[in-house]
């Protein structure tokens, strides 16, 4: 009985392979840099997601800025242009972020990751309206627009802290 289909043979050969080939090339499948034994992802691997993250901070904390400063046209300027209309229709309202009835005496970055959606950059925000403070998680979500970033999205909640890991 000899082989009646050689490249049938060949191709699932060739498929059986190719994991293990990718693997040595490191473009294992489901691989990465960080896995426990795995390469450290090079500077030009790190450069691009230290760029997004830093991009992210900065457009969230000008924003948080704008909110303790009651600067709405600010706060505005950091949205995405399709966010701007729903910013325009709650920032000002009465629970929005720049409400008149209440100050934000804190709001701090708490962690920085890359999400589904963009860049997702937890805060806690506290806000005091006379003696009484309140401090909830804001999660914004940050997107590249061409060659700027802007926050595409803002709400309730936010990721824990990853910890970090020292050498």
């Amino acid at each position: 009985m000899g082989l009646t289909h050689p490249r049938t043979a060949a191709g699932a050969a060739l498929l059986a392979l190719l994991p293990a080939a990718l693997a040595g090339c490191g473009l294992g499948l489901g691989g990465g840099g960080d896995e426990v034994g795995g390469a450290a992802p090079s500077d030009a691997q790190r450069a691009p997601a230290d760029e997004a993250a830093a991009k992210s901070r900065e457009r969230v904390q000008a924003y948080l800025d704008a909110m303790a400063a009651k600067d709405a046209d600010a706060g505005r300027s950091q949205f995405c242009a399709p966010a701007q209309t729903a910013f325009d229709a709650a920032a000002t309202g009465p629970n929005g972020d720049f409400a008149d009835h209440f100050t934000v005496p804190q709001a701090t970055i708490t962690d920085v990751r890359s999400g589904p959606g963009g860049q997702e950059v937890s805060t806690t925000i506290t806000v005091a309206v006379g003696a009484r403070k309140a401090t909830r998680p804001l999660l914004f979500t940050v997107t590249r627009s061409g060659a700027d970033w802007c926050i595409s999205a803002e709400a309730p909640g936010g990721n824990t802290p990853e910890p970090t890991v020292t050498p």
